[in-house]
């Protein structure tokens, strides 16, 4: 692995059009992708470690004693290293491999909550939030409901900047208050939250979960720093490929998880009592893995450790500031919660906006049909309860959301919010 001053120096010294060849769809295409927080592009050496595993020594890990599975178990190992390192967790046990971000929230819940949750427990989240980090937790409730338990969702406020008001938060805290949930980079407003208001001010019994899907590979993140005990992770937002997830559990949850997926390879024992957990992370990755995806993901990370994180953070910074100035003359725009209403100067490659006289669906198919392609309508967002967003939303509200990568340009935003000045110029 190079060192962290060499990947800078890599990373400085990249013409826009070199880094656009390493990703194909990109160097083949005359359109301008402004949809990185759905999706990232695939560089060059992710599609080849997808292609190579289906092409060459195919084979299962964890199973065989023959080279070619003794040697995907080997390299899978080490990708869990490097993972652990990458997102700062302390152990590589803390790192489980899953299907996705859903995939890892609904572990939390059911691996966690089912077991560890009492008559009367609460959970505090935000409802404006992605529905990943909503929808699990009023299943886990319902669930729970059904077999006599009944805890209570607390939800709390986000702040015009886009970021959890830890003031609410605060506020809301019981003696019975067991997890909060946050979004670490907001999906819509681009708002980070990191929680630190609330440091020393907790219970240090009650757990911290973040949802990192897109905040990993966009910015730096260190899952000790957060305080996290459970972090979320999606692959496919971090240059890898559909279909994979990160979980992180801090260790001092291990002895409070129950089985995820028991079966096949789950580490699990049987006695005349029923299951016996075994060792994480085993104990969360019943079944064959995603081995291409996992393999895909190691090459992602090396491609985000060229670049440098904190260089890409840099670049989606300068990108969000020169959008956001673009777009601020415009009349009848409004910008959502965000770094738009942030007291600093912030942006973290997520930007979301209305425009009056079109629709946001409309106005994303004019903007397509012109070459740019952005993110419109609810984003995942379910329906937000009065007051959630500092007292300014009442509800879901479609809109147009920009995001950006490493792979975008100033040049790029310039002709875009140009062509948002025309049309909304044209709609007037």
């Amino acid at each position: 692995m190079r060192s962290h001053a060499s990947r800078a120096d890599f990373s400085r010294t990249q013409a826009p059009a070199d880094i656009r060849k390493l990703f194909p769809a990109l160097a083949e295409s005359t359109e301008i992708y402004l949809d990185s927080a759905a999706t990232t592009q695939k560089p060059l050496p992710v599609i080849e470690t997808i292609h190579r595993y289906h092409s060459s020594r195919t084979a299962n890990a964890g199973r065989g004693t023959y080279p070619w599975a003794t040697g995907l178990t080997t390299r899978l190992n080490r990708i869990r290293e490097r993972t652990a390192a990458f997102i700062g967790a302390q152990h590589p046990d803390e790192v489980v491999f899953t299907g996705g971000a859903t995939a890892a929230l609904n572990a939390v819940t059911l691996s966690w909550g089912l077991a560890a949750l009492a008559d009367g427990d609460e959970i505090l989240y935000s409802p404006a939030d992605h529905a990943s980090n909503v929808h699990p937790w009023h299943h886990l409730r319902g669930l729970l409901a059904r077999f006599g338990r009944r805890i209570e969702l607390v939800p709390y406020r986000v702040t015009g900047d886009g970021e959890a008001d830890t003031a609410d938060i605060l506020a809301k805290v019981t003696p019975r208050t067991r997890l909060i949930t946050a979004s670490h980079l907001h999906h819509v407003y681009g708002g980070l939250t990191t929680l630190a208001p609330l440091r020393g001010r907790l219970d240090p019994a009650i757990l911290l979960c973040f949802d990192c899907s897109q905040s990993g590979g966009h910015v730096p993140v260190d899952v000790t720093e957060l305080g996290a005990d459970f972090a979320i992770f999606a692959a496919h937002k971090m240059f890898g490929a559909p279909g994979t997830g990160i979980l992180y559990c801090h260790r001092r949850v291990h002895a409070s998880l129950v089985p995820f997926l028991p079966g096949g390879n789950s580490g699990v024992l049987v006695s005349e009592a029923g299951l016996i957990p075994g060792a994480m992370p085993a104990l969360l990755e019943g079944g064959t893995h995603n081995i291409p995806g996992i393999l895909a993901l190691g090459s992602a990370l090396e491609v985000l450790e060229s670049f440098d994180i904190g260089a890409i953070e840099e670049h989606n910074r300068e990108l969000t500031l020169r959008l956001i100035d673009g777009l601020r003359p415009i009349r009848g725009l409004d910008f959502l919660p965000g770094p738009a209403y942030a007291p600093s100067a912030v942006g973290y490659g997520i930007t979301s906006f209305t425009l009056d006289g079109i629709s946001a669906t409309d106005l994303g198919f004019v903007l397509s049909e012109l070459g740019f392609l952005v993110r419109t309508g609810l984003h995942c967002t379910v329906a937000i309860q009065d007051g959630a967003v500092g007292g300014r939303l009442a509800e879901a509200e479609d809109s147009v959301r920009v995001s950006t990568h490493i792979y975008n340009t100033a040049d790029e935003i310039d002709r875009f919010t140009q062509c948002v000045t025309t049309i909304a110029e044209e709609v007037r």
